[in-house]
């Protein structure tokens, strides 16, 4: 019992740090552009996830796909719901890439998980949402965003 509150509470300092660095005068800027986006994830040893969500930059909506693979502790199946805000973000197409852990990985308060991703372009998200399933971690590090082709648009 007293080994869960100090893990909690390091949890809980973790996620108040990160809040905190980004409210600093000089360090905070405005995002860029709102990100949201559900993940699936399943697995046993080998895990493979996907999912969808949109991007909002200068009031457009952008659909974005969602992949990844992972290796290592990936036992059940799970979904997640993600909001939250995009940085750095010069024109839609710098979504797309890989992101990985920035700063901090994922923390866990109140349920909910946080987390603050990196792409090659310089492209950060800070988001957060919930996770339902079964499954023993949910690391977004090794996510691949891409745009999906708006429905109706061919090349000629």
């Amino acid at each position: 019992m007293k080994t869960f509150r100090i893990h909690s509470a390091l949890q809980s300092v973790s996620l108040a740090a990160i809040l905190a660095a980004s409210s600093i005068p000089g360090l905070a800027q405005e995002p860029t552009a709102k990100i949201d986006f559900e993940v699936y994830k399943a697995g046993l040893i080998v895990g493979v996830s996907g999912g969808k969500g949109t991007l909002t930059f200068e009031g457009e909506q952008y659909p974005i796909s969602i992949g990844g693979l992972s290796l290592g502790a990936t036992i059940g199946a799970s979904k997640a719901e993600f909001v939250g805000d995009v940085f750095n973000l010069s024109q839609p197409s710098d979504i797309e890439g890989v992101y990985s852990g920035a700063k901090a990985g994922i923390a866990i308060a109140g349920g909910a998980k946080t987390a603050i991703l990196k792409n090659s372009k310089g492209v950060e998200l800070k988001v957060s949402g919930e996770q339902i399933g079964v499954e023993v971690t949910l690391d977004l590090s090794g996510m691949d965003i891409r745009l999906k082709e708006p429905k109706g648009s061919e090349e000629s």
